[in-house]
């Protein structure tokens, strides 16, 4: 049995597929925790969840939590596109891979699935999140918003019963996930800006074996499409 966590797929699904099938040929006796961020960005984020669901149904330990952007189109069901921060170009792929012209007609089978997204996981050696904790609040387990869009935080390793930290959110260059990696570091930023491909530090989904803290990269293989370059 192994463990493995991948984040920030941003409806990559061509990467994300090729990344858990054909590198961690992933068994049903595996564990995949997905640290959120499916859709919005990228071409498919319908196919992302579809084949999330398809594993699931199969019999796979898929685990998923949310990120900001799945809370996003949840939000936007409801509120409009108005609270997406997406480009034109970004919106139109998310409404067209789902087959839909108003984010009000996203169907109940994925409105469902987002809404059913935990915030955070704990495991006997670490904490899993989208993107972390505030560690000012006097519950950080409370503060959801914090979990999906908190950056640049001093992490206080009493208050996670010095259990390692693993989380995404905020792209990294390929590298820097390496030498956390290479060097077990207690906390690892996995979003090596998969969607991003345009940007030359980014543009591979990365997923991380939580017990031996190997590696497995896979460039983005969905390109091309409109997408913006990450600063």
């Amino acid at each position: 049995m192994a463990r493995y966590a991948i984040t920030d797929i941003h409806g990559c699904l061509r990467t994300f597929k090729a990344l858990v099938t054909a590198q961690l040929q992933l068994k049903k006796s595996d564990e995949l925790y997905l640290l959120g961020d499916y859709v919005n960005k990228g071409p498919d984020s319908k196919g992302v969840i579809d084949f999330i669901l398809h594993l699931q149904k199969q019999g796979y330990q898929v685990i998923c939590l949310r990120g900001n952007h799945d809370q996003m189109l949840l939000s936007a069901v409801e509120k409009g596109d108005k609270v997406l921060k997406l480009t034109p170009a970004e919106k139109k792929m998310t409404l067209a891979s789902f087959g839909i012209n108003t984010f009000s007609h996203l169907s109940d089978k994925y409105t469902s699935f987002l809404d059913g997204l935990l915030y955070y996981l704990e495991l006997p050696d670490c904490f899993l999140v989208h993107a972390g904790f505030d560690f000012n609040q006097s519950d950080i387990f409370k503060d959801k918003d914090a979990m999906l869009n908190i950056r640049q935080y001093k992490t206080d390793w009493a208050r996670l019963n010095n259990k390692r930290l693993i989380h995404g959110h905020t792209p990294v260059a390929l590298h820097s996930i390496k030498l956390a990696a290479t060097t077990k570091v207690k906390q690892v930023n996995l979003d090596a800006g998969c969607v991003y491909y345009r940007n030359a530090s980014y543009g591979n989904l990365v997923a991380l074996d939580l017990d031996s803290y190997q590696i497995y990269v896979q460039p983005n293989l969905d390109k091309p499409y409109k997408v913006g370059v990450k600063k």
